[in-house]
């Protein structure tokens, strides 16, 4: 499957060497609660000196550049490779490292799954979107101190209902004259 890139990441991805910086922007909202949790993979720049905080600034998904609560900050993040496990649903596992007791606490209290969303943007145009992804859910959030694996996957393709309802006269009847 194609996909659609800005001539600038296609020349990044074919020099032999760049300086352009892929950044990945993770956003996890939940229905239980209004805080938006908002993490960059790269620290374009310095948000605040006390605390020390560093983050990426962009416009994805309606977040306000100009606002310092709206900034996607720093983490360091490792990707843990998806096991092919047969009687469960891809997942994909995020090893956040670096963040505070009190993002950690948020990110594991809640009952019900947080909606996420992925963009892999240019430090240099953090607005555009070179690749994104949405509708995950993040099924999972363990570990203390150092680092928080996240687990998040799609619903199962087995969750969807079959058989379909069938197309008969009385459900769709422009189908049938």
């Amino acid at each position: 499957m194609s996909r659609k890139i800005s001539l600038n990441a296609h020349l990044a991805h074919d020099a032999v060497g760049s300086a352009e910086t892929e950044v990945v922007l993770l956003q996890f909202t939940h229905p239980e609660t209004e805080q938006i949790v908002r993490l960059s993979t790269d620290p374009t720049e310095r948000l605040s000196l006390q605390p020390l905080r560093y983050g990426t600034r962009s416009s994805w998904l309606g977040a306000d550049p100009a606002r310092d609560e709206d900034a996607f900050l720093f983490v360091l993040v490792s990707v843990l490779i998806p096991d092919d496990q047969e009687q469960a649903p891809p997942a994909a596992r995020l090893v956040v490292e670096g963040v505070d007791n009190e993002l950690a606490e948020l990110l594991r209290s809640t009952l019900m799954r947080a909606d996420v969303s992925m963009a892999v943007v240019l430090a240099s145009s953090p607005d555009l979107p070179e690749q994104e992804w949405h509708n995950f859910k993040l099924v999972g959030a363990e570990g203390a101190g150092e680092g928080i694996t996240l687990t998040i996957s799609r619903d199962p393709i087995t969750e969807e209902p079959w058989p379909a309802g069938r197309m008969t006269r009385e459900r769709f009847p422009g189908l049938h004259p």
